[in-house]
């Protein structure tokens, strides 16, 4: 799961290979850092969903992590050469891989989710994976793809961001629970229809 997620680059500005690079080398040394720590986390958003099989996020590394747990998250990554940013937002800090605010590939790190503050619950219902040779928990993707869902809003509405990535993640959706869990979102409920009646979600038998 994650909250308002950033709007998607534009169509004419397509990541290099070099910027992948970045953020898999920063997801790597962020997870390296808080695992060596002992800090709870597990890997979300985009970076999660590509574990699973959609295709990789161009835009940033999301990692969970329990809320009591931030500052010293925050300190870690920041002795790691994290340059560490605290936006008005205050649900995530974010983390610059090249020790300088805006510079380098950027790591948000998650506290709370949706509104809800990310708990021992929700992390251990991450599945440990093997990432870029680090073996680091990664949220499900029922989890993702049910808080990206939430997020939608009528400033972030991106279907066709969201198409290829349930497509690829189908089969490991329960898609009577992501109806039941996203029923009071009006954007999520009309994202539901779209991807049934295009065939990627099961018909909607209720």
């Amino acid at each position: 799961m994650t909250a308002d997620p950033a709007p998607p680059a534009a169509a004419d500005e397509p990541v290099q290979a070099t910027d992948r690079d970045a953020l898999r080398d920063a997801l790597k040394r962020a997870a390296s850092a808080l695992k060596d720590e002992g800090i709870p986390f597990a890997v979300a958003g985009g970076y999660a969903l590509w574990v699973h099989g959609a295709p990789e996020s161009e835009h940033d590394v999301d990692l969970a992590v329990e809320e009591p747990r931030v500052e010293q998250a925050a300190d870690r990554l920041a002795r790691a050469g994290f340059a560490i940013e605290r936006p008005p937002e205050d649900w995530l800090f974010k983390a610059w891989a090249d020790g300088a605010e805006g510079a380098g590939a950027m790591v948000d790190v998650l506290h709370r989710l949706n509104g809800i503050p990310v708990d021992l619950g929700l992390l251990d219902r991450a599945e440990e994976h093997e990432v870029l040779g680090l073996r680091v928990p990664v949220l499900p993707a029922q989890e993702v793809v049910t808080g990206k869902l939430l997020a939608m809003t009528e400033r972030y509405c991106d279907f066709s961001a969201m198409i290829p990535v349930v497509r690829a993640v189908r089969e490991q959706i329960d898609w009577d629970r992501l109806t039941a869990a996203t029923r009071d979102n009006d954007f999520a409920a009309a994202f539901l229809f779209l991807v049934r009646r295009l065939g990627i979600a099961p018909a909607d038998e209720s």
